[in-house]
């Protein structure tokens, strides 16, 4: 294996952080801190986590409703992304994007999206504007199984194809679109097959272990870099809260769940990380600072003022 105990660390803490982020974001919706819906990550954590850590602050992003571990990720801060959630001014969105709306364009996050497959259309863009510029920067495109049935998924992976985009089509199959089992409304068995209609390569990894995500992400990272065109990745992993904090889970057996979460991408690390000779105490030390910055965050994001009325519009067009 290639990667440093260093580097598996590092791995390590930005799934952690992702993970204790969403569990305080869940805790602060349920006191009433957070308008609008929210969707968490966790349990996924290892794809974004997996996939970032190919890319630099140049290369591009596109994410999701779910977006949150993507932006921690690529190396969202905390704090801002703590006071957008609580619609604060401090945000990155300055308090009017919420919890699907969290952008940074200075580290290459294109933006989170409350249109499912919204950002499948806005990945190719990102590619093209590099490739006619002649950097060797690549967009990572994030979208969950239930985008690869609207017609954006097919129109974009088709452009990509033609045009040889450097782009990496990363689809987190977590097994559910909103309440719909996956293998219910897919036509074919693996979302990987319907690469074929475009000529382009495909892989599927198991979304659970991040060094194979790091490892197929890599391999497309580079085809893109060296002039190889576009590549769909099919990473299989599972959501373990609903769809929406809040959201009853009738669709599904909790047996299922628990199953799933045996399978825990941040154990496994954890484990991986023991054989390759880290303590427990390393770990630990881990936690323990990422909760600082948690609270550090959360009293940043309470403190922060609310956004100005008159800021309602602005940024709405470009001076």
């Amino acid at each position: 294996m290639e990667l440093s105990k260093e580097r598996l660390l590092k791995m390590y803490e930005d799934m952690l952080k992702i993970r204790l982020f969403e569990e305080r974001a869940i805790k602060l919706f349920n006191k009433g801190l957070i308008r609008g819906p929210m969707h968490v990550y966790i349990g996924q954590e290892a794809v974004a986590v997996g996939a970032c850590a190919n890319l630099r602050e140049e290369d591009y992003i596109t994410s999701t409703h779910r977006g949150h571990g993507h932006c921690i990720a690529k190396g969202g801060e905390l704090k801002k992304m703590t006071a957008e959630l609580l619609g604060k001014a401090t945000g990155y969105s300055k308090g009017k994007g919420g919890s699907m709306h969290i952008a940074d364009p200075e580290i290459g996050i294109l933006g989170a999206n409350g249109i499912v497959g919204g950002g499948i259309g806005i990945a190719p863009g990102a590619a093209l504007s590099a490739k006619m510029r002649g950097t060797d920067q690549v967009a990572v495109c994030f979208f969950g199984d239930g985008a690869t049935n609207e017609g954006i998924f097919h129109e974009s992976l088709n452009l990509a194809a033609v045009w040889e985009l450097p782009i990496v089509y990363l689809c987190e199959n977590n097994k559910y679109g909103l309440t719909s089992k996956a293998d219910e409304v897919l036509a074919v068995e693996d979302v990987a097959d319907r690469a074929a209609s475009y000529d382009i390569p495909s892989e599927i990894v198991d979304g659970n272990d991040v060094v194979a995500v790091y490892e197929a992400v890599k391999r497309a990272v580079e085809r893109a870099k060296d002039s190889g065109g576009p590549t769909l990745i099919e990473a299989k992993t599972y959501r373990w809260e609903g769809h929406f904090v809040g959201d009853p889970c009738v669709y599904r057996d909790d047996c299922e769940v628990e199953e799933w979460k045996e399978r825990c991408p941040i154990d496994r690390l954890g484990e991986l990380l023991v054989e390759e000779g880290a303590t427990e105490e390393e770990l630990k030390s881990i936690r323990e600072q990422i909760e600082q910055d948690l609270d550090e965050a959360v009293d940043f994001a309470q403190s922060s003022p609310e956004p100005e009325v008159e800021s309602i519009f602005a940024d709405i067009f470009v001076d």
